[in-house]
């Protein structure tokens, strides 16, 4: 190429150029623009192919448009899901604690239910006791004819305030009964001793006279709570009162009142007494009645610290008592309601307690022990019912006609 005589200059230069017009003529030409589109794909294709899938990623957004702190854990699964190779990092490294001083407690697996065997629910059996050595060896014949698994069932008796050798025949019998380790020994038991100072006599005028009746069931009421706060453990779903003077029961007792699904529950109590041949079948418990409008009526006209004995002549309340209801030969399922429970007999269900319910030593509406627990369970929201037809029987006190 021969260059012009005198060198290049900007102006020979300028005029060797391609008019402005041209240029943007063929630029804007639809096959130059197609061609620029097509290699600019090309580019894109061969660099996604030729990287990696972490450089691929950066060009788009994967998941739902919230927070990660947001997602459900499906979505959290379904984010980290789309990655080749998903790694989750949890920088909360688990607690390890070594103090033998520290004990951890999960009551939310321990639950009262109907299928209480199946579900190898815990039973405790809680008995307060004074002066009871005579009814000691027929408390445990009883005890040990219950069909419900005894190694679901813990025992736990108190004694107080006693001068014969409750103690000593109790601790013999616990004994002969826990060294058999058969199928008639139970899970555990447990004795525990407090005195209340209490000096009113066992017989019945003193048991069952009416003067009797505010002091004695406010120290039953706190002997019952002692012994619940001891032997109430994590591991119990149902809690069953049972006295120890009773005479006889069903042995699927157990089985027959968890069935029933209600937070306390009592049967009817009666005795038998043989007079010239004939059996009398008495009604014993008349703490378990149904409130009235009279009785609470009553009970507005009393002081708050009167405790009202249920039964007795000197207070008519005019309730209605489970003890007149019912036939042991009717359907034995059969409830009703009630608004105050006597102690001879009663399931409950563990939580209750541990909700705060317990047998009140003072007045409580009026009421004091098993009666005034059965207006505090009902205060708390809890069912309260009887069973008016099954009945279990309670040894004859000899009592005399007059109260209820």
């Amino acid at each position: 190429m021969l260059l012009p005589k005198g060198g290049m200059n900007w102006k020979g230069a300028r005029a060797r150029l391609p008019p402005t017009r041209a240029i943007w003529t063929f630029l804007t030409r639809t096959r130059f623009l197609l061609f620029v589109a097509l290699a600019g794909i090309a580019v894109l294709i061969w660099n996604g192919v030729r990287g990696s899938a972490g450089d691929w990623q950066r060009f788009y957004c994967f998941g739902p448009a919230k927070s990660p702190m947001q997602m459900t854990p499906n979505e959290q699964a379904m984010w980290a899901g789309h990655l080749q190779t998903p790694v989750i990092f949890n920088h909360h490294e688990p607690i390890e604690i070594n103090s033998t001083t520290i004990q951890r407690v999960d009551l939310n697996p321990i639950v009262s239910t109907p299928k209480a065997v199946a579900n190898e629910e815990r039973v405790l059996i809680l008995t307060p006791l004074r002066n009871a050595a005579p009814y000691i060896e027929q408390h445990f014949d009883l005890l040990t004819q219950l069909t419900y698994p005894h190694r679901l069932i813990d025992l736990a008796f108190l004694v107080g305030d006693s001068t014969d050798d409750t103690v000593a025949v109790l601790a013999m019998e616990l004994d002969r009964i826990q060294s058999r380790q058969d199928a008639n020994s139970f899970n555990s038991a447990m004795i525990v001793e407090k005195d209340f100072g209490v000096t009113v006599g066992q017989d019945v005028e003193n048991r069952h006279g009416f003067a009797a009746q505010g002091p004695r069931r406010k120290a039953m009421g706190k002997a019952r709570n002692y012994l619940l706060s001891a032997a109430l453990k994590p591991e119990h779903s149902w809690v069953y009162w049972r006295d120890v003077d009773i005479k006889d029961s069903p042995e699927k007792i157990i089985e027959d009142f968890v069935a029933h699904d209600r937070d306390v529950l009592v049967p009817n109590v009666w005795f038998h007494r043989y007079e010239d041949g004939h059996d009398i079948e008495g009604r014993f418990d008349y703490n378990s009645w149904q409130e009235s409008e009279q009785g609470l009526k009553l009970a507005a006209s009393l002081g708050k610290d009167v405790v009202l004995a249920e039964g007795y002549k000197e207070y008519d309340t005019g309730r209605k008592h489970m003890a007149r209801m019912g036939n042991w030969r009717d359907n034995k399922d059969v409830e009703i309601p009630l608004d105050g429970i006597g102690g001879v007999n009663i399931v409950v269900k563990a939580d209750v307690h541990r909700s705060g319910v317990n047998f009140p030593c003072y007045a409580f509406e009026n009421q004091a022990e098993t009666e005034g627990f059965a207006k505090m369970a009902k205060r708390a929201g809890y069912g309260v019912y009887g069973l008016p037809n099954y009945v279990v029987w309670h040894i004859d006190t000899d009592e005399k006609p007059g109260n209820a």
